[in-house]
């Protein structure tokens, strides 16, 4: 199995017919280093396609990944070059789901569960009650203070 302690997603396409010594170049170019146990996430302009270089401390390993239904949803060139992800975020992205917002509605899944909450009729009853709820009021939602209403 191959250990991967950080996600970097970059922003830029990259040409899919690009091999792992192309591929390489362009972490290096975009994200300074290839890490030991990091991967690397690319797309094509289309956002259909994703290739995956992952330094595994050893040797590179290269992953093509292809979406025969709609797109990946890729961060977008003006947050900048680079940026990192959850496992979370990988998990979404790779299924083609909004990962953007994966990690926000793990946090808040996680924090119904620690306050003793059950998680779905916590995010039901908020989604239920969020149209009408006072900005004044709102912290009476967040999961530490939350009851069913």
């Amino acid at each position: 199995m191959i250990r991967i302690e950080a996600v970097w997603l970059a922003t830029e396409p990259i040409d899919m017919r690009a091999g792992t010594e192309t591929a390489l170049a362009r972490v290096v170019k975009v994200f300074g280093a290839a890490h030991p146990h990091h991967a690397y996430l690319f797309a094509n302009r289309r956002a259909n396609r994703m290739k995956v270089l992952v330094h595994d401390g050893i040797g590179i390993w290269l992953c093509a990944r292809r979406l025969h239904q709609g797109r990946f949803l890729w961060a977008n060139a003006s947050l900048g070059t680079q940026m990192t992800m959850t496992r979370e975020q990988l998990d979404a992205l790779v299924l083609g789901l909004p990962w953007q917002r994966a990690a926000a509605i793990m946090s808040l899944i996680q924090s119904a569960k620690l306050n003793g909450h059950d998680p779905y009729a916590y995010l039901k009853n908020v989604l239920l009650r969020l149209p009408t709820q006072p900005h004044s009021r709102i912290d009476e939602l967040l999961p530490h203070r939350w009851q069913q209403g």
